[in-house]
């Protein structure tokens, strides 16, 4: 008998909680069963940041210029490791509106599991993923020469690209329900370049015209981006305003912001899906 098949009357806030967590544990367990026999798409988003750090180091490095000195080649790899957190939003998009394109998530309504555990399943599914994706772009980076100064800040730093990566998954689970059309995934695809390259991430805010920069610096990456660049010891860049001063307030307020609002929209999107 698996999670599923138990029925969603478990007594007290404690009980419901733990059922509620084991049907999206079961959840994410079925996610993870599709990737085992379909790998092409976990490993084409885990490579393709890859691909695309390496054509900004290889090909463009040559020609930028850190602000306040600094190897760009080292100033570019944090950014890039918050970059890969954003890009991974239509994946998850997709797998919803897929799911719900075939009627699979009204067969999952029907079922008595707890109503979050179909949404906070497909978002520790992907979580999961990005551990692996991000693994892999670290590794890369240490590859071409990039170095942490110390374990226990990579260690926060690696903190604070899981977390935006959650509220981008979160952003995405509830894009993936509210349209329902798989032709919006390709919108939303084209939305999320201006998105990631009006930031820090390739380089400094403060290079950019002055209402430029303050876009930028404001962008929900952009602190994430400076503040694992300080964690790391990697360049970070001259100038810059509040937002750049304070990125650590920024790298934690954002996304716990964005996955407070994004996480209960979500929940209440699926509960609201016609059967």
């Amino acid at each position: 008998m698996t999670a599923l098949d138990l029925s969603w009357t478990e007594p007290g806030l404690l009980g419901r909680a733990r059922w509620a967590v084991v049907d999206a544990v079961t959840m994410a367990g079925r996610d993870v069963a599709h990737w085992r026999r379909q790998p092409a798409p976990v490993l084409v988003g885990a490579l393709f940041p890859v691909l695309l750090m390496l054509m900004f180091v290889y090909l463009l490095g040559g020609g930028m210029v850190v602000p306040g000195g600094g190897d760009y080649r080292d100033f570019l790899v944090p950014g890039m490791l918050a970059l890969a957190m954003v890009f991974g939003v239509e994946a998850t998009m997709t797998a919803v509106v897929t799911d719900t394109a075939r009627g699979i998530t009204d067969r999952f309504r029907s079922l008595p599991m707890a109503p979050s555990a179909v949404v906070a399943g497909r978002c520790l599914a992907d979580m999961l993923s990005s551990v692996v994706g991000l693994a892999v772009l670290v590794a890369a980076g240490l590859a071409i020469g990039w170095r942490p100064a110390g374990l226990g800040p990579a260690v926060a730093a690696v903190g604070l690209l899981l977390l935006l990566r959650l509220a981008f998954l979160w952003i995405g689970i509830y894009l993936g329900l509210l349209t329902g059309d798989p032709s919006t995934v390709t919108a939303v695809q084209i939305l999320v370049w201006p998105f990631a390259f009006l930031s820090n991430a390739f380089v400094a805010a403060s290079s950019m015209p002055g209402w430029l920069s303050t876009i930028a610096e404001w962008n929900p990456a952009a602190g994430t981006v400076t503040a694992v660049r300080e964690l790391f010891g990697s360049p970070v860049g001259a100038g810059g305003g509040w937002a750049t001063e304070h990125a650590m307030l920024l790298a934690v307020s954002w996304p716990a912001v964005l996955t407070a609002v994004f996480a209960a929209l979500s929940v209440r999107r699926f509960q609201a899906l016609s059967r």
